[in-house]
């Protein structure tokens, strides 16, 4: 077998997703098969953006007097934990000037969150009343209008809305949103209703050209990796054995290979530091476990007809019948 290295120096375009790695020389890879022998690289794709994943955009809504306003959380791209996500939506009200500071402790206290809700296996959004008086708070000012926030005339909850693809990464059907709960003065949590896909592309597959796999669609797929650390940490990906692609037939002059997504686009992957090892048996290879495996069973085969002959082993437990004697 032979063993080729591909690493960031092998990376072409733009985000880290396509590794081309040119043969000294045309090669003739009639009959060969490839598989991967190792991967390491950083957990580092992003669950949230707003290109390849259309994913990084909710609202909520806030009323002032009798005005309600509906604001826009515009996440930037990137990798993000549930807390992460909520700490940006905290971000957002404080640059709105839709929140309230204790006086006491001097704690900002925001009237909607996300948390984890482990039992449940579900993402929970909580939303609290905003009062109509701001006794033992601090007004906040609207960085963007300069406006002070005034308190509404009837206490509500903020209505969070999540559209489509966002709502994934939550559990939640498209356009969901909480109730505005008006005049009710209580706090309202939600559950999500599925299973919430905080990371769209839980693996990424490994495609690469020349492969010959009728049975898959896309037939290029050749590996999958699946990240079993926490974000930014280093994958380490060993098969435990090689699973063999067959090639097509013909000469080439590089190899290709690209990290998809559970969508079969590619990702975007951030960090560049990545080494992939590909083993590729040869025809030479394959003859050698062909003369393997015949030399293998012709023994196997002398043994059998010892058995059968009455021959006896070492141990002497071989009769004529052919039958063991116990």
């Amino acid at each position: 077998m032979r063993t080729i290295v591909l690493n960031e120096q092998n990376i072409v375009g733009q985000n880290n997703n396509t590794l081309i790695y040119q043969f000294p020389s045309s090669v003739d890879l009639t009959g060969c098969e490839v598989a991967v022998s190792n991967i390491t690289m950083y957990y580092s794709w992003d669950n949230i953006n707003s290109a390849t994943l259309q994913n990084n955009i909710f609202t909520y809504s806030w009323t002032q007097g009798a005005t309600t306003t509906t604001y826009t959380v515009n996440i930037p791209n990137g990798l993000y934990e549930l807390a992460d996500i909520n700490a940006y939506l905290q971000f957002t009200m404080i640059q709105n000037g839709t929140y309230l500071t204790n006086t006491t402790s001097g704690q900002n206290v925001y009237y909607a969150e996300f948390i984890i809700n482990p039992t449940q296996y579900a993402v929970q959004i909580n939303t609290f009343p905003v009062p109509t008086s701001f006794a033992g708070f601090t007004a906040p000012t609207n960085i963007t209008t300069g406006l002070t926030l005034v308190p509404p005339t009837t206490t509500f909850n903020p209505v969070i809305t999540l559209p489509a693809n966002f709502n994934e990464l939550l559990g939640y059907s498209v356009n969901f949103a909480t109730d505005n709960n008006v005049g009710g003065g209580n706090i309202l949590s939600y559950l999500s209703t599925q299973a919430p896909q905080l990371q769209p592309n839980s693996s990424l597959l490994i495609a690469m050209n020349g492969i010959d796999n009728k049975y898959a669609n896309p037939n290029t797929i050749i590996y999958s990796v699946a990240p079993n650390v926490a974000l930014g940490d280093l994958i380490v990906e060993k098969p435990a054995q090689f699973n063999f692609n067959r090639m097509l037939s013909g000469t080439y002059n590089q190899l290709r290979l690209q990290f998809l997504g559970n969508d079969l686009r590619p990702v975007v992957i951030r960090d560049a530091n990545m080494t992939i090892i590909l083993v590729i048996k040869d025809q030479d290879d394959l003859f050698a476990d062909i003369g393997a495996s015949r030399v293998h069973n012709s023994g196997g085969l002398t043994h059998q007809a010892q058995l059968r002959s009455g021959a006896t082993n070492s141990a002497g437990s071989i009769t004529g019948t052919g039958f063991r004697r116990f």
